[in-house]
This record gives structure tokens, C-alpha cells and sequence, in this order.
């Protein structure tokens, strides 16, 4: 894919990791908690602001020694005080998982081998929102992706990414499931390459994929009763829209009042036995 690999020099033998973390869910949690595992604390915590956040009192709990100046949020990220105090830790690295808040170029610029992110999807395919759901609709490959971040959302170099199957009787949902297992798979296979400083880059062939924004979904989502269509495009829609969120379904309107519609495929057991 695009040119060749840029090797990224070794720091000198001896030296530990220093680096920042970003990320919310319960994939940060997994993800922190691993490297904490392999010996190496942050020097920094950036957490979502509390009215994005779901998992900001699992992170902080799992790095107690932290002062409150190394903990900060979305909102104060791109702060003359946070910037100033992230430039002090000459950090090796930021990683971002799931970290919901758009990140400056100022903070791209600071840790000396990249802010790296986690992406479900397996670049350059499905850069951007509701990648399961467009993996489905558009048939394009997909799985996790460690990438650099850059100021073009999920155009970074990559530097580890594994694929997943999308089968038959997936949903957005299920197929998102599986995503989540694959990225944090993709970190912990990376992480020997990363805590040696001794990954590759590899720039993204961003012609060949795909991107989506976030408004693109519910354009898709109206389902016209008279509209001329195949059953298995019809199927894949209807797959595609079918998230944890009832309000991303695909819908259809009779008698002036919308209905959702979600759907849940089973495959039959291969040796003929009754489901």
C-alpha cells in the first residue's frame, strides 16, 4: 500500500517508554490496563469531558499515584496550561483509544514518535463513523488499525492492523463486537515493536479506501415501501442499521407514523441438525 515503510529509529538501550494516555470505554480500560501490566505508567491521563465520558472513574483508578495536574480533559486539551505541562514530560508517545474530542495539531506535535489511535476498521477502508455499518453496506474489508494520528481524520501512517470476517449473519452491532476484541489484539500484538521503538510506518493509500461522516448513516435509513430494490441489498441495510442504538435503525412510515426496524440472523448448524 503507497510507498515504503519508514523505519522509526530505536531510543538508546536503557531508556523507559514515556507516554500520555487518551481514551474512554471500556477498551481504554482494557488497553491501560495492559501496559500498566507490562511495568510502564503513564505520565499523563487526558480523559473526555464528563458529559462524553462512560469509563473517565475506571482510568483514574487504575493510575492513583497521578497528581491532579496530570489529569485533563477534553475540554482543556488544546489549554496554554495542559500543552505547556504535556511538552515538560518529553513523552515517547500519546495513545488514543476511543478518546471522543478532536486533537489539535499543537498536541499531534508533542510526543516524539506520534499520538498512535485505535481504529475499528481496517484502513484506509471506513475512515471515520459507523465503520461496521459501512464495512456491511459497502463490502469493503474491515478489522483494527494502529495508526498515526494526523490532522485528517484516521489518514495516518499505520502501524499494525489485523482483519476481520464480516459474515452473513452479522449486524453493525455483532460485527462492532468482534472489532473491539480485534484493536485490542492489534495493540498487544504491536506492543513489542512500540516499547522498543523499533515499528515501521506504513502511509495509507488513501485513494483506495473509503470514508464516511457521521451525518452519512441516517441519510440511509428511510426505508420507501414502493422503492425498487433486491432482497440482499435490502437485507444489508437493514444489517447495517441494525446497532445497539434503536434510533440508527432503519425505519418506514404508514399512516403518518414511523417504525423501526431491526433485525437478528441466526446461521443454521452446517452437520443439518434442527437450530
Amino acid at each position: 500500500m503507497g510507498k515504503a515503510r519508514r523505519p522509526v529509529a530505536a531510543k538508546a538501550h536503557g531508556m523507559g517508554m514515556k507516554y500520555a494516555f487518551a481514551g474512554d470505554r471500556n477498551l481504554a480500560v482494557q488497553v491501560l490496563k495492559f501496559i500498566i501490566s507490562q511495568g510502564h505508567q503513564p505520565s499523563a491521563l487526558l480523559l473526555a469531558d464528563s458529559t462524553q465520558a462512560s469509563h473517565a472513574k475506571e482510568l483514574r483508578g487504575l493510575v492513583p499515584h497521578l497528581p491532579d495536574e496530570a489529569i485533563i480533559t477534553g475540554k482543556d486539551l488544546s489549554s496554554p496550561r495542559a500543552l505547556d505541562f504535556l511538552r515538560s514530560l518529553d513523552l515517547d508517545y500519546i495513545f488514543g483509544v476511543h478518546f471522543p474530542h478532536l486533537v489539535s495539531a499543537e498536541v499531534l506535535a508533542i510526543p516524539r514518535h506520534g499520538f498512535l489511535n485505535l481504529h475499528p476498521a481496517y484502513l484506509p477502508y471506513n475512515r471515520g463513523w459507523h465503520t461496521p455499518s459501512w464495512a456491511i453496506i459497502d463490502g469493503t474489508p474491515y478489522g483494527a488499525t494502529l495508526h498515526v494520528m494526523s490532522m485528517a481524520l484516521d489518514a495516518g501512517d499505520i502501524i499494525h492492523q489485523k482483519t476481520i470476517e464480516v459474515r452473513p449473519d452479522d449486524t453493525a452491532n455483532t460485527l462492532y463486537a468482534r472489532a473491539l476484541g480485534a484493536e485490542l489484539e492489534v495493540f498487544i500484538e504491536a506492543w513489542p515493536i512500540l516499547v522498543t521503538f523499533c515499528h515501521t510506518r506504513k502511509p495509507q493509500r488513501l485513494d483506495a479506501g473509503t470514508s464516511h461522516r457521521k451525518k452519512d448513516l441516517p441519510a440511509i435509513a428511510r426505508i420507501a415501501l414502493d422503492e425498487p430494490t433486491t432482497a440482499g441489498a435490502l437485507i444489508d441495510r437493514l444489517r447495517a442499521l441494525t446497532t445497539n442504538n434503536i434510533g440508527e435503525a432503519a425505519w418506514f412510515e404508514r399512516d403518518g407514523r414511523r417504525y423501526r426496524v431491526q433485525v437478528s440472523i441466526h446461521a443454521e448448524p452446517t452437520d443439518g441438525a434442527t437450530p
